[in-house]
């Protein structure tokens, strides 16, 4: 019993590692609207703060998991129907405050110097913190419930939050490094995120039961979302090399 519940503490590690991918993205984006010297202090609050509360959640999810699951708004309208839950109606709000927050650093990115000026107002430790838990939270969701479909066994899943967090405490570093010494893949990252709302809503459509004119809502695989980022990647490095091949030749070099 205790090997078996070993291999799935190291299955669950791996699970939450390859869910928080999106979650670690946000993150680090957000962290860069705190003054500079406190972002790592941050993300470390964020996740740390996010971690224990996830664990709170687990516990309640485990005992109460029906009331999260049980539609309590019915709707039909004629051209759009469903039964709305706790889960599916948290997921939805994750998935439209995600696509806001995309778009809205999208347009800035384009209007250069909108996104100047708001790059010098910074926003404050304790809203950036915030911000990261609730949304660490609604991402959350989806990755206990996976949990709790491998085990049973309480202590093996608080486990595998507690190490997949630290992971991601040792990672968004990097991340935001990596973001801030690479300004070109900032705007990768916030096609990413874009993408990461449409497959929110897509989930919770789909946890709601939505149809709209007959057309039920399908969620978007995570093998879709990974092979979308995949040919994203793939597509922005090809275009940076050509871009820097026609620099040299017009430079003459």
């Amino acid at each position: 019993m205790m090997i078996e519940n070993i291999f799935t503490l190291l299955m669950l590690i791996l699970l939450q590692a390859v869910l928080g991918f999106d979650n670690l993205l946000y993150i680090s984006l957000e962290s860069k609207r705190a003054p500079a010297e406190s972002q790592k202090k941050v993300r470390t609050l964020g996740i740390g703060i996010a971690i224990a509360l996830r664990i709170i959640l687990l516990y309640v999810l485990v005992n109460v998991i029906k009331y999260f699951q049980d539609p309590f708004i019915e709707i039909d309208s004629g051209f759009i129907s469903g039964a709305i839950s706790v889960h599916s109606l948290i997921v939805l709000i994750g998935g439209i405050f995600i696509l806001y927050t995309a778009v809205k650093e999208i347009f800035h990115l384009v209007y250069l110097e909108e996104h100047e000026n708001e790059e010098k107002r910074v926003q404050s430790m304790g809203k950036t913190i915030a911000m990261i838990v609730l949304m660490n939270l609604i991402f959350s969701f989806d990755s206990i419930l996976s949990a709790m479909a491998l085990s049973d066994v309480f202590w093996v899943m608080a486990t595998a939050i507690i190490i997949s967090g630290g992971l991601m405490i040792w990672l968004s570093d990097g991340v935001s490094q990596f973001l801030a010494k690479n300004r070109l893949y900032e705007v990768l990252g916030l096609f990413i995120l874009f993408l990461v709302g449409v497959m929110l809503l897509s989930e919770g459509g789909h946890l709601a039961h939505l149809s709209i004119f007959g057309n039920h809502i399908t969620p978007m695989s995570k093998t879709t979302f990974y092979f979308i980022i995949f040919i994203l990647v793939v597509i922005d490095i090809v275009q940076g090399k050509y871009q820097k091949k026609l620099v040299r030749r017009k430079s003459g070099v």
